[in-house]
Order: C-alpha cells, then sequence, then structure tokens
C-alpha cells in the first residue's frame, strides 16, 4: 500500500467527522471542527486522485465514509442497531476491498520492473 491509499483512508475518516458534524454542530466550535473536517478530508481525496484512477478512489472514499458514518451513529449517537442496514454496509465494504485490490497500484517513475 502506498502514501495515496493512506491519504484516502484519512480523508474518508475525515468524512464521517463533517458528516456527523453536519448533523449533530450545535455549537461554533463544532461547526468550526466541521469545517477543519471537510477541508482535510476534500484535500486528502484530491490529492490521492491525482495519483491514483479517480473512479477506484471515488468508490473507496465515499464507500468507506458510508459504512464509517452508519457504524459512528450506531456506536456514538445511540441509532438503533438495524441488522439488515448492517449487512448492506459488509456488501458495501466487500466491494470497496475488491476494487482497491482490482487496481493496479501505479509505477514509481525511474524505478524498472
Amino acid at each position: 500500500m502506498n502514501k495515496e491509499w493512506v491519504k484516502v483512508y484519512i480523508a474518508a475518516i475525515f468524512e464521517v467527522c463533517w458528516v456527523s458534524g453536519l448533523k449533530h454542530a450545535d455549537d461554533p466550535l463544532m461547526w468550526i471542527g466541521t469545517i477543519i473536517a471537510i477541508i482535510i478530508s476534500f484535500y486528502g481525496f484530491i490529492s490521492a486522485g491525482k495519483r491514483l484512477p479517480m473512479g477506484t478512489v471515488y468508490a473507496v472514499f465515499v464507500g468507506l465514509g458510508t459504512a464509517g458514518t452508519v457504524l459512528a451513529e450506531i456506536l456514538f449517537f445511540n441509532e438503533p442497531i438495524n441488522m439488515t442496514k448492517l449487512i448492506f454496509i459488509g456488501f458495501l465494504l466487500n466491494g470497496v476491498i475488491g476494487l482497491k485490490f482490482a487496481t493496479k497500484e501505479p509505477v514509481a517513475e525511474g524505478v524498472d520492473s
């Protein structure tokens, strides 16, 4: 795994933060944190997309963000557990993992294969 994929994973973590922030922010400090999370999230996403296939980056970013948001709502905000929802999140994560493994890593310039 290269540093571009690490950027995608970190960006997805911050996506969970800002999506939850949009729903739960109720004071100026929380709104500032939400805005900072949006900036970090999209910076990582756009930065990784410059060196990795954008379609795959987008699918991984959104898939992990969606799964993370559902899990964060359950773990931190007392959202009721819905087994059907969790099963479909599992399908989503399997698809995201499959896309990640099916995508060829870019070869660094100047490195012989």
